[in-house]
């Protein structure tokens, strides 16, 4: 089974993220954000904030330490570096859960509609194609049903 990183993972919405997976993937939690020692002991770790130069590198050693296939970058500020960092993590076989280029799609944050996880364009629960090619991560499908919003806390 392969491993997700799922970041922001304190968060009420990288905890639904994190259900919705659970019965297809094994889950990994990181969060800069402060958290009580007892997380550490159940998948949870600490990375930096997305702000600190070594947050890519410390996101990527933390992949590898935990044999992580994909990261879900659920924080906006995580974006910039994760997608400078991109072509790192694929040389080491991990994929970053993000939309090949993140300026052109807008973001909403904890949405109470149905989230879908997608990678290349596809549904990684069902397989199902729900948007073009060019989109990964959470997100949304927009009124209009044709693209995706990327889902952020």
């Amino acid at each position: 089974m392969e491993t997700i990183l799922i970041t922001y993972g304190t968060r009420p919405f990288a905890q639904r993220v994190g259900r919705m997976l659970s019965s297809h993937y094994q889950l990994a939690y990181a969060s800069s954000e402060p958290f009580p020692e007892i997380l550490q002991k159940q998948h949870y770790h600490r990375i930096p904030t997305g702000s600190n130069p070594t947050f890519a590198h410390e996101v990527l050693k933390l992949c590898l330490d935990k044999g992580c296939h994909m990261v879900l970058p659920l924080g906006k500020i995580e974006l910039r570096p994760l997608h400078e960092a991109r072509i790192l993590f694929e040389e080491y076989g991990i994929t970053v859960l993000m939309p090949d280029d993140v300026a052109s799609y807008f973001y909403v944050g904890d949405p109470s509609e149905e989230v879908r996880i997608v990678q290349a364009g596809k549904d990684v629960l069902t397989d199902a194609v729900v948007c073009k090619s060019d989109f990964s991560g959470a997100g949304i499908l927009s009124d209009s049903g044709e693209n995706p919003l990327l889902c952020v806390v």
